[in-house]
């Protein structure tokens, strides 16, 4: 199989994970009355492994826009799963900790992933996990690192002298 192949081929999943993704995410928020954004989650997620942050700093770790971070930081405060509290560094500002509840639930969505990922891989051999992992990690790792490049527009090849002559 050529290269351009190849890549279609992994684009192609790719596309076809993401569906997938967003259409059982958007099934388990009907089922659950939408009571919080699935992506929401993913601060608790972020905080437990970084530790507190504030806001804006959260905002780049995910990726995010500063808006939609503040909303779902709103909705997890209000169900009491993350807090604000004083930065030690700088009193006026505030950092985001999950709380015990946070935790919690943290626990149980950890344990229904774990258990999710382990029947779509029941056939899978311990060594086929671990070759995934290491692949999808190092994807992932280089995919952060091309990002930068990704957002940068493209630039013509013609130079600005060159048009002029």
């Amino acid at each position: 199989m050529d290269s351009d192949a190849v890549i279609d081929r992994i684009a192609q999943q790719l596309i076809r994970l993401t569906r997938l993704r967003e259409r059982t995410q958007a099934q388990i928020a009907a089922n659950t009355s939408g009571e919080i954004e699935i992506a929401a989650y993913g601060i608790i997620f972020r905080l437990l492994c970084d530790g507190p942050m504030r806001s804006g700093t959260l905002a780049e770790a995910l990726f995010s826009d500063a808006s939609t971070i503040s909303r779902q930081v709103a909705s997890l405060v209000k169900r009491g799963l993350i807090e604000r509290r004083a930065d030690p560094g700088d009193g006026r500002a505030s950092v985001l900790v999950v709380t015990e509840a946070g935790r919690e639930v943290a626990a149980e969505i950890r344990k229904r992933r774990n258990e999710t990922l382990d029947r779509v891989m029941a056939d899978w051999t311990h060594d086929e996990r671990e070759l995934l992992g290491s692949l999808l990690r190092r994807f992932v790792d280089d995919y952060e690192a091309a990002r930068p490049a990704i957002l940068t527009p493209p630039t013509s090849k013609t130079s600005a002298t060159e048009k002029d002559q």
